[in-house]
């Protein structure tokens, strides 16, 4: 069972569209804030961002974490924040963002307080969590809200689907610079936008999802300070 805690830019002001601007974090917000990064300050892996050739805003999105509290994946955006492509509006096609899903990579294994086993997490881990993240900022225009968590179940579903199954006709390869060394990635296409997942050498699975920005551009790299993206 995993938890994920959000917000979506842990800094001193948060966007407040009612107010027609940005507004001072209230105590409740900041509180959430500080636990967010001190979430990705606990992990016991690193974390994953695009490479120094991206030069627009960076935040914190969510981490998940296991039942015991270890922290087991989060992701990072650049861009844009997304919204929810409800409408087919020019605001939503104009939306450029990437989000880099890094995802420990570990066996099965007994959780933490004895209570459980943990699956083994692996580059499909890393796909459906993209997957499943580009689904989240997403609605079809000819959905009413009220089919909306029907058609995201649904196509849920076949993310998880999709991930299970990497070499699968839904799939393409794609190299791209990670720590400057060419590597491999599953890589595919929707009307939604693109999903890509991939290995490194430090331990993590890297996942990523965007929408208006190429995926073929990009490069990722640890991050070496958390504050950039603050």
């Amino acid at each position: 069972m995993e938890t994920t805690s959000r917000v979506a830019v842990p800094g001193v002001t948060d966007p407040s569209p009612a107010q027609g601007g940005d507004r001072p974090l209230g105590a409740k917000e900041k509180i959430a804030a500080r636990r967010l990064i001190d979430g990705y300050l606990s992990a016991s892996f690193p974390w994953y961002g695009l490479d120094e050739a991206f030069t627009g805003p960076r935040r914190l999105m969510q981490v998940g974490t296991a039942a015991d509290g270890t922290v087991q994946h989060g992701s990072v955006g650049h861009g844009d924040e997304p919204s929810i492509k409800s409408d087919g509006s020019q605001s939503a096609e104009r939306e450029r963002f990437a989000v880099v899903v890094t995802v420990a990579a570990s066996p099965v294994r007994r959780s933490g307080d004895g209570t459980g086993v943990l699956d083994a997490t692996t580059v499909s881990s890393a796909a459906w969590l993209a997957g499943s993240g580009l689904l989240a900022h997403t609605w079809p225009p000819q959905l009413d809200h009220a089919l909306r968590d029907d058609w995201l179940e649904q196509q849920t579903e076949t993310a998880f689907e999709l991930a299970d199954d990497l070499t699968g006709p839904a799939w393409s390869s794609l190299s791209l610079p990670v720590d400057g060394e060419p590597t491999p990635f599953h890589y595919r296409e929707s009307e939604f936008g693109w999903v890509l997942a991939g290995p490194t050498d430090g331990g993590v699975h890297i996942g990523a999802y965007g929408r208006g920005m190429s995926a073929y551009g990009l490069g990722f790299s640890v991050i070496q300070d958390l504050a950039a993206y603050t």
